[in-house]
């Protein structure tokens, strides 16, 4: 894939994190120091794009026109769909948005209509799946509920390590179960939007993390590649930071002491406690790094709504 076209499918993800124009402050930020972090190639330079978009200096129709090759606009499409299935239902200006694109693209009406609801149907599968966490005395087993945290966060540090879309667009839906499952084991029974508020307030964003995850593995050269891109990708982990290892790992551990401690701690202290973890979490990545490329070794891209419905 050409930097052309690379820049022309960031930009265009850009958009549809963009399209249903309601996004928080604190979003927005969050995918401006995204744009900002990321360095190639001057030819890609992602503060510009972000800028682009914003002030609406592009067109779906000239980016789409700068994807020479079907796998490019194909790949463009799932990573618009999954950018806007980050953060729940599409929103009619989404539904829109996604419509132009397609059309724009000359995909195909049926095969892009299936992966839509593929992932539709991965971003609002049920919470309540999973073994229980507690127990059988009541109250949480202490060494079970630390496993399952680290089983969660090696599963969606193998699921960052695979080239399709739709493996990256599993990653937050288990996080949010993982939370669930957490606060269920404390005696809280939570909904999605309690878990969205949760996220939010640690200051992990769903469309920005979505954007980071899925960017890196773009400009690294393995999103969309199939076969070898795999095992190219496990060998020299050119396109992971452990990102999504360590942002499970740590709402996962702030998620415990929250509900645990009947969630009374703050907005600053949860945003504290989250920096600290995540710090802890990021050295822990090079130990697990051969259990997530032993997992993704495993997984079958095939059965992710599966996985994500069964927890």
């Amino acid at each position: 894939m050409t930097d052309t076209e690379s820049r022309a499918i960031v930009t265009l993800a850009l958009m549809a994190a963009f399209a249903d124009g309601d996004k928080h402050a604190r979003e927005r930020e969050e995918i401006k120091r995204i744009a900002d972090g990321f360095s190639r190639a001057e030819a890609i330079n992602l503060p510009t794009l972000y800028q682009d978009v914003l002030m609406q200096r592009v067109s779906v129709a000239d980016l789409g026109a700068q994807l020479r090759n079907h796998g490019a606009r194909q790949l463009a499409y799932e990573m618009a769909v999954c950018v806007c299935d980050a953060d729940g239902a599409h929103s009619e200006a989404e539904r829109g948005f996604l419509a132009e694109l397609r059309a724009s693209l000359g995909l195909d009406a049926a095969a892009s209509a299936a992966f839509t609801e593929e992932a539709q149907a991965i971003a609002a599968a049920p919470l309540a799946a999973g073994a229980a966490l507690a127990a059988p005395g009541g109250g949480p087993d202490p060494a079970e509920l630390d496993q399952a945290i680290l089983n969660a966060a090696i599963l969606n540090g193998a699921l960052e390590l695979l080239p399709e879309t739709l493996s990256t667009m599993a990653i937050i839906p288990l996080q949010m179960k993982l939370v669930y499952r957490v606060g269920k084991a404390y005696g809280f029974e939570l909904d999605s939007g309690h878990i969205k508020d949760f996220v939010a307030t640690v200051g992990v964003g769903l469309t920005s993390q979505y954007l980071e995850q899925a960017g890196r593995k773009l400009l690294g050269g393995l999103l969309g590649k199939v076969g070898g891109g795999l095992l190219a990708g496990l060998g020299k982990q050119a396109v992971s930071s452990g990102m999504s290892f360590a942002t499970t790992y740590a709402l996962g551990h702030v998620a415990r002491r929250y509900y645990a401690g009947g969630r009374q701690l703050s907005t600053e202290m949860l945003k504290g406690a989250y920096a600290s973890v995540m710090q802890e979490a990021q050295g822990l990545q090079t130990r697990y790094l051969p259990a997530m490329q032993e997992k993704a070794r495993t997984l079958d891209p095939r059965q992710v709504l599966s996985m994500v419905r069964g927890g």
